[in-house]
This record gives structure tokens, C-alpha cells and sequence, in this order.
């Protein structure tokens, strides 16, 4: 199981928000690149980028730095969210440098594309469900939908989606531990592994997911938890090698 320092961009700075809540948010710093290159200091094998105002707007808005930091760490994989929603946009990051991206509200509002996405840049699409009870919410989680995350992912077997990364809102920001439960609920509505987001905060929380890694769960993004200490990124992920090699002896 992949530990994933995520590094959200809102205005060209490095923040975190609180429930997706773009007027609650705290900046850690105003160097984005410095900031990857701090995580993959610390052993990260994989960055998970948002671009916040990209995600509001549907466009994207802080491609520049994601290019600089795809550009400065070119064999750290990236993964990047928010306003994906054309196929020339995936073109461009894919060209930057970036590994995968994350289609979220095109999924839910247009299902058809990530098909169309699989299709045309095979292994690379990432779908990423943000639900609130269940329910999948859209546009930077201004709007939630009637639209159950577990059903939304059976739609996509045996497209070609890579991995789905899925972020309990309630949880996301607010240091109060991961939602192992819905996480697993979802990992076993299709054979696309997921990967975990919203609430981690400490070792108790990546060993409750590396744990139930058998259901199809391959990583953990965190934020705020490294950000602010509570969790030490290397040592989430030497454990949850050590955790694998224990279960599969």
C-alpha cells in the first residue's frame, strides 16, 4: 500500500482545506516545488496534486506548477486532480510530465468519458469519487449528487480506470481518522483498486487501511496529518511494506 503526500494548490501556494471548503483553508507554504521535493526527501513514491481553483472553475488553473514539478522530479510518479475535463487537458498534463490524472465531476456528470479517456491514454486515467453519505459530490464538492459512489464504481469495470481514489468530505481535513469502513465498502463494489483519502491522520490510520489491503485497497493519500506532524510519512510507508511482506509470507 502506497502512503501519498498530497500537495493542494489554491492561488500558486500549498494549502489544505477543511471539508472542501475553499474559505477555510491554511497555507503551508508558498513554494509548491519545494514542497514535493521535501515529501520525496521523506520516501514518497508517488504525489497526489489538486488544483483547487481548477476543480471550481473546470479548468485547469495551477498547470504551470504541476509542469515545474513533474519537470524538477521527473521519476517521482504525480497524479493530478481537478478541472480535468476535456481530453486535450489530459493530452497536456500527460505531456508535462505527469503519470496519471484524476477525472472526477466529468465522471459523475458524463460517464462516458472516462471510456473515452481509458481508451485513448490507456493506463493512465484515474477516476476519483468525493462522496458525502455515501453520495458522489461534484464541482470541488460544491454540489452532491443523488448518485451512490459504490454504484458509480461498478460502472467503470473493465474500462481501463487505473485506480480510484476515494475522499470521505466529512473527513477530509478535520485530523479525525479515515473512513476504513466506507473505503472498503467501495473496494469491494469493483476489482478496481482504491486508494484512500480524507481523514488520515496517524499510524492507527494506516494500519487499520494496510489491514484491509486485501479488499483492493493500494494507497493512502495524506495531507494535513504530515503537514502538521502527526503522522511521519516514512515511517507510514516502511510500515505498510513491512505489513505487506508479513501478509503475504
Amino acid at each position: 500500500m502506497l502512503v501519498i503526500p498530497a500537495i493542494d494548490l489554491k492561488d500558486g501556494k500549498c494549502v489544505r482545506l477543511r471539508q472542501g471548503r475553499m474559505d477555510d483553508s491554511t497555507i503551508f507554504s508558498d513554494n509548491p516545488v519545494d514542497v514535493a521535493g521535501r515529501w520525496m526527501d521523506q520516501g514518497a513514491r508517488r504525489l497526489h496534486l489538486v488544483d483547487l481553483n481548477g476543480a471550481f472553475e473546470g479548468v485547469p488553473v495551477n498547470g504551470e506548477i504541476v509542469r515545474q514539478i513533474a519537470e524538477r522530479f521527473p521519476n517521482l510518479p504525480i497524479q493530478i486532480g481537478g478541472g480535468i475535463r476535456s481530453l486535450q487537458t489530459i493530452e497536456a498534463y500527460l505531456e508535462a510530465g505527469v503519470q496519471y490524472v484524476i477525472i472526477g465531476t466529468k465522471a459523475v456528470k458524463e460517464p462516458a468519458f472516462v471510456t473515452e479517456a481509458c481508451d485513448a491514454f490507456p493506463g493512465h486515467i484515474i477516476v476519483g469519487l468525493d462522496a458525502k453519505d455515501g453520495k458522489v459530490a461534484t464541482d470541488g464538492w460544491a454540489e452532491v449528487s443523488n448518485v451512490e459512489a459504490t454504484d458509480l464504481a461498478k460502472q467503470f469495470d473493465e474500462q481501463g480506470v487505473s485506480s480510484i481514489v476515494y475522499t470521505d468530505i466529512a473527513r477530509d481535513g478535520m485530523m479525525q481518522g479515515v473512513n476504513v469502513e466506507a473505503t472498503v465498502r467501495l473496494a469491494q463494489a469493483s476489482s478496481i483498486p482504491v486508494v484512500a483519502s480524507g481523514g488520515v491522520t496517524n499510524m492507527d490510520d494506516i494500519a487499520k487501511l494496510a489491514a484491509q489491503a486485501h479488499h483492493g485497497i493500494c494507497g493512502a493519500i495524506t495531507g494535513r496529518a504530515i503537514y502538521e506532524g502527526t503522522l511521519d510519512l516514512d515511517q507510514a510507508q516502511i510500515y505498510s511494506d513491512k505489513y505487506s511482506r508479513y501478509e503475504d509470507a
